[in-house]
Formats: structure tokens, C-alpha cells, sequence
């Protein structure tokens, strides 16, 4: 059936080759955007001077001697009508045209007798042959695969998808005009690094031939933006693209957006309350309140977020103290609660999966979960009340971290410490323990003044429009079509 649809239209593409017409040419007639002519419909229809405009057909209805196109294009829609008494070579047009055709007109805007809005066709010229039909908007893109796939059809077809990324283009520009009003400094940093840090994540690796050596895809951008902090910048932000080789489900994907800031002479205190105030502007600009619904329950943005420690929720969820228990005590915990953690997995990883598995579930109206144990923590700077601890928070709600930031380690020495444990564990067979950075340390020796440090991903935006965060990305990454 597609095949011979096809077909037709490639036989509709050689009448129009041969009739002179070029079905693809560089460039349209369009001196005004469709929604330019709706918007100031009533003042051109009085002035009865001609307008030209462009889109996508999106409806044919053809009454003989009249035919009616709805034309679409980004800022809205309007009725073209084709009659045969005013249009030259009216037939030879109503025999090519197909829905999905891009088209320019021009012509008078008017009202019809039923009161639409509508522009009589003088002149039309054909800009893009479709060779290929496009769904219908009623019906849509209905097969997931399909959907994800050739996003653009599903964009064609859906003005609510549509929507959701107007809104995250919302979304990431309330962050950047925020920092920018608050003094920060935008920066981009390289995508390539001989040594991934900043995140316990496993990287994907590369050969650049140029240099006839491998490098890494970044799994975060912390580590060069502590650089710019050392070398003199004292507030820094980049909202850019990091890779980590990890599973596919409701909240992660090997590549996406993450937005990380740098602030110097401050600690996570002054974070915390800098975050929130960001963080409500950007749901607002998003959702036009401060209310949001995720998995049917009711998310309050609005009041002050509470603190939550750490240590004691995992207490009260797990029944072990993080602080006392060993390794031991920690991995006969997760086996009972059928977390098959490996074998090789250090404190900070069995006291990580044991928190996501008990107490994270329960944080669903937003707060700043704080002061983790240091081991779940290599970047973080001791707690000043308990070196067992790391002044840290994350923003949790909806029963999932939607944020981190921290109190930045400027001690080299105890990072080179926290570097070495790490890389134990790697050398145990922990893909995703962090590996020691020389070119790093060498740089946190010339000194580092007192830094607070914070990133977001796009979960939070996943998670406002209550959708797995693959919903909310153009082109998720797919498995290959053998």
C-alpha cells in the first residue's frame, strides 16, 4: 500500500519535472509568517493588498472548480482556496499537489461565507515535493518504535509533543539567564579527555587519529571547570553535552544535557538557597506555577525546602548506621534485600544502592538531602563538624535526585587520598570508580580558593513533564536496524 503510494507520487513528480517546474527550488516567496497574516488578518483583508506566505499542506478538499489547502508552518495555520476562474494552471496544480507538500501563496486574505479566515490564491508555487505521505494528526504516529525512531513525524502529528520542547528550550534558557544575572560567566570545555573524571560513571572510549591516541567522552564537566576557578574565574557555568556508557530506563540515556556551575569564596549553604531560588523560576517559566504532578501525586514547589540528613534516614530506613558499619555489614544488607551488589563493590557503592533501594522512594516533595558519608563522595570537602562526612546536598523529590552540589575539595592531598582508594576499587574490577587525575592534582596544588559547586541533568525536566526522560529527548539513541 505505501509503495503505491509512493509510486503515484513520483509519477505526480515527473509531470511537474516535465512540465518545467523545478519541485525543489532554493528559495520561497513568503514576506509574511502565517501566523502574521491570522494575527493581522482584519487590518490586510481591509487593504486587499496581496500577501505571500508558506507552509506544509496539511488538508485538500477538493469541490471541483474550487480546492481548499490548510497550510501550516510553525506559527500557525491558514486556508489557501484555489479557484479555477482566478488561478492559472488551477487543473495541472490540483492534479499534483498531495498532503505533505510544501507550498508558497499569494494571494488577498478573506473571509469565506461559513466566516474562515482564508487567503484566495493568485499565484502558487510548489517549494518540496513529498514522495512520501505523513501521518494524519488525528490518528498521529501510534507505534513507539516508530515514534522514537523518526521523531519528525511524531512532531508533524502532535502539537502536544510539540509543546514539551518549546518548553525545555524554556527550561535551560531560565537557567542560563538566571546565572548570567547573577554574575556567572558561560564557558565550554572540551568533549574529549585522556582521563574522565568528575563522576563515577564508565566512559566511552575513542581513538583520535590525529594524535594516534585514546580518549574519552566526558562523563561530566566538573573537573575543567574547577580548572577555571584556579585560574582565576570565580564563577563559572556550562550547559553542555556529557556521554556515560550505563543502562537505558525512566531517568537515564548514554547522552544528554547537564548544566553545572562553579562558585568561588562560597560554600554549599549559600548553594543551597541560590539553587532553590533558581530552580523555582525555571518550573515556573516551564509549568506557570509552582505545582506540578508526577505519577499521579501532587509535587509543592512553592514552600521552603526542608533538610534532610543523610545518615539519619538511611538509619531509619536500613536499621544500619552508614557511618559504623563495615563493608561486611554493608554487602550482608544489600544481599537481603536482593541487590546482587558486586563483589568488588567498595562502601560508598553498597551504601549508595542501599539508600536508592529503602530511603530514596520515600523523598517525594522536594528537599535537600545532606551530609552523605564521605565514601559516597570522592570531589566533596570534609564536613567541618564530622570528617566521616561531606558537606553535600542533593535535591530530591518525586523519589529521585534531581541535582547535586557541593562544598568542593581544595585539599590536594586528601583528594589525591580519595583518588587512590578509587582507584583500587577500578583495579578490582569497578568499571565505574573514578581513576586519578595527575594533570588534576597538580592543578588543586597551585591552589583553590573555597568553592561550592552544583549540577543538573535533564531528569528535572523529565520529571516535570512526568515522562520517562527518552519522551523528552528529540532523538533518543536506538538500537541499530540490522
Amino acid at each position: 500500500m505505501l509503495d503505491d503510494l509512493i509510486a503515484e507520487r513520483k509519477k505526480k513528480l515527473v509531470r511537474i519535472k516535465e512540465a518545467g517546474i523545478n519541485p525543489y527550488p532554493p528559495e520561497a516567496d513568503k514576506n509574511f509568517p502565517i501566523g502574521e497574516v491570522r494575527e493581522k488578518f482584519a487590518a490586510l483583508a481591509e487593504s486587499k493588498k496581496l500577501v505571500s506566505t508558506a507552509g506544509r499542506i496539511f488538508g485538500m478538499r477538493d469541490q471541483g472548480g474550487v480546492m481548499f489547502l490548510d497550510i501550516k508552518d510553525d506559527g500557525g495555520q491558514i486556508q489557501a482556496v484555489l479557484n479555477k476562474k482566478t488561478l492559472e494552471r488551477f487543473d495541472f496544480f490540483k492534479g499534483v499537489l498531495d498532503i505533505g507538500d510544501f507550498v508558497s501563496i499569494t494571494g488577498r486574505p478573506f473571509k469565506t461565507d461559513r466566516g474562515e479566515e482564508s487567503v484566495e490564491v493568485t499565484d502558487i508555487t510548489l517549494l518540496s515535493k513529498s514522495l512520501r505521505p505523513i501521518p494524519s494528526e488525528r490518528f498521529g504516529v501510534e507505534d513507539d518504535e516508530t515514534r522514537l525512531r523518526k521523531r519528525y513525524l511524531e512532531l508533524l502529528s502532535d502539537k502536544a509533543v510539540r509543546e514539551i520542547f518549546i518548553k525545555k528550550a524554556a527550561f535551560w534558557d531560565s537557567f542560563r539567564s538566571f546565572l548570567k544575572k547573577e554574575g556567572f560567566l558561560e564557558v565550554e570545555t572540551p568533549v574529549f579527555e585522556a582521563i574522565p573524571g568528575g563522576a563515577e560513571a564508565e566512559p566511552f572510549k575513542t581513538h583520535l587519529n590525529a594524535l594516534d591516541d585514546d580518549f574519552y567522552l566526558r562523563i561530566s564537566l566538573e573537573l575543567p571547570l574547577k580548572k577555571l576557578i584556579i585560574g582565576g574565574f570565580d564563577k563559572v557555568f556550562e550547559i553542555g553535552r556529557i556521554f556515560r556508557n550505563e543502562g537505558i530506563d525512566r531517568e537515564h540515556l548514554q547522552d544528554y544535557t547537564q548544566l553545572e556551575f562553579y562558585w568561588a569564596y562560597h560554600d554549599y549553604n549559600d548553594l543551597m538557597a541560590l539553587v532553590e531560588k533558581m530552580y523555582k523560576g525555571a518550573i515556573k517559566a516551564v509549568s506557570g506555577s509552582l505545582a506540578t504532578a508526577f505519577g499521579g501525586k501532587k509535587i509543592d514547589w512553592s514552600k521552603k525546602w526542608p533538610k534532610v540528613e543523610y545518615v539519619k534516614i538511611f538509619k531509619e530506613s536500613a536499621g544500619i548506621d552508614p557511618l559504623l558499619a563495615t563493608q561486611d555489614d554493608l554487602l550482608k544488607s544489600a544481599k537481603s534485600l536482593g541487590l546482587n551488589p558486586e563483589r568488588n563493590s567498595g562502601k560508598g557503592r553498597l551504601i549508595d544502592l542501599i539508600f536508592k533501594k529503602l530511603a530514596r522512594p520515600k523523598l517525594i516533595q522536594p528537599c535537600f538531602l545532606i551530609d552523605p558519608p564521605v565514601e559516597v563522595e570522592p570531589l566533596a570537602k570534609r564536613h567541618r563538624k564530622d570528617p566521616r562526612q561531606v558537606e553535600r546536598f542533593q535535591v530530591m523529590a518525586c523519589g529521585t535526585e534531581l541535582g547535586k552540589g557541593f562544598s568542593e575539595l581544595n585539599d590536594p592531598l586528601d583528594q589525591r587520598e580519595r583518588f587512590e582508594e578509587q582507584m583500587k576499587l577500578r583495579e578490582a574490577g569497578d568499571k565505574e570508580a573514578q581513576m586519578l587525575d595527575e594533570d588534576f592534582l597538580e592543578a588543586l596544588e597551585y591552589g583553590m580558593p573555597p568553592t561550592a559547586g552544583f549540577g543538573v541533568s535533564e531528569r528535572l525536566f523529565a520529571v516535570l513533564m512526568d515522562k520517562p526522560i527518552r519522551e523528552t529527548v528529540f532523538f533518543p539513541l536506538m538500537k541499530s536496524k540490522k
